[in-house]
């Protein structure tokens, strides 16, 4: 009887942990802007456009994909700004140009009502400025007022438009001109409509008015009264009135061309004027 004999060989067993899933780490925004780009270029039409029948197909391609990056990019800018933008345009509309115009009626004009919120008048003796109005058609906008402008820091307001014309409002006060006019000023305690437009109206075309006001007026609105003139050259209409302790000189002008053409409209604005 055979006898069955077993080596004791040692065996030795190691333990290995299974390895742990790997996690991709979220992708960046290059990296999905590149990958929006990629997909988007190409999707592009490469087809021949207008003079492009002999231009390689890579090169529409590559213009394509550019063009969509930029866009791409743009827009993630954007969205990562758009909350400081948002404040510095809320912030932009405290500094004195706060918009005043309505809606459009239904002839297409907007009445600017000069805001109660906006910045002027500064200085000693001064109170703030009683609101204005007028009416412009729908193409008419908002300027930037500069120092550099004829009526320097009195002018409170500018409008434009590149079809029609230009708007300036001088608002000052009534002291520089006569020391026995009170806080309650009109514009016949200033003087007669002759004496008004040759004392300020240079100060609103830069040049003496003698010889160019080819017609005067006055008008009463709600008890107030206003002097209207029109001078010629240059083209210019010109509503003055005073209210509070302040004169205020509403300038409509134009071009030759505008003037021919959109007469009807810059009278009706100048005659809109109002102190309200």
């Amino acid at each position: 009887m055979g006898a069955t004999f077993f080596s004791s060989t040692s065996c030795s067993l190691s333990w290995r942990s299974p390895p742990l899933p790997r996690i991709p780490a979220p992708p960046s925004s290059y990296t999905l802007v590149k990958a929006a780009v990629t997909t988007t270029a190409a999707r592009v039409d490469i087809g021949p456009g207008p003079g492009d029948d002999e231009r390689p197909c890579w090169v529409s391609t590559r213009r394509s994909a550019l063009a969509a990056s930029g866009v791409l990019l743009s827009s993630v800018v954007l969205g990562v700004l758009s909350g400081e933008a948002e404040a510095v345009v809320k912030q932009g509309l405290l500094a004195g140009r706060i918009p005043g115009l309505s809606e459009p009626d239904e002839q297409g004009w907007r009445t600017y009502r000069r805001p109660d919120d906006k910045s002027g008048g500064h200085g000693v003796g001064w109170s703030p400025i009683i609101p204005y109005a007028f009416s412009v058609p729908q193409d008419w906008e908002e300027v930037p007022v500069s120092i550099a402008d004829l009526g320097g820091t009195e002018i409170d307001l500018r409008f434009a438009s590149s079809k029609e014309g230009r708007i300036f409002v001088i608002v000052a006060p009534v002291r520089r001109f006569a020391d026995n006019i009170y806080d309650d000023a009109t514009i016949e305690q200033i003087g007669p409509p002759e004496k008004v437009i040759n004392a300020f109206g240079p100060e609103v075309i830069g040049e003496n008015v003698e010889g160019k006001v080819i017609s005067m007026s006055v008008a009463e609105h709600l008890g107030r009264t206003y002097y209207q003139f029109e001078l010629e050259p240059p083209h210019c209409l010109i509503t003055a009135t005073a209210a509070g302790n302040r004169l205020y000189l509403f300038s409509v002008t134009g071009n030759g061309l505008q003037w021919k053409r959109h007469y009807p409209d810059l009278k009706r604005i100048a005659e809109s004027f109002r102190v309200v």
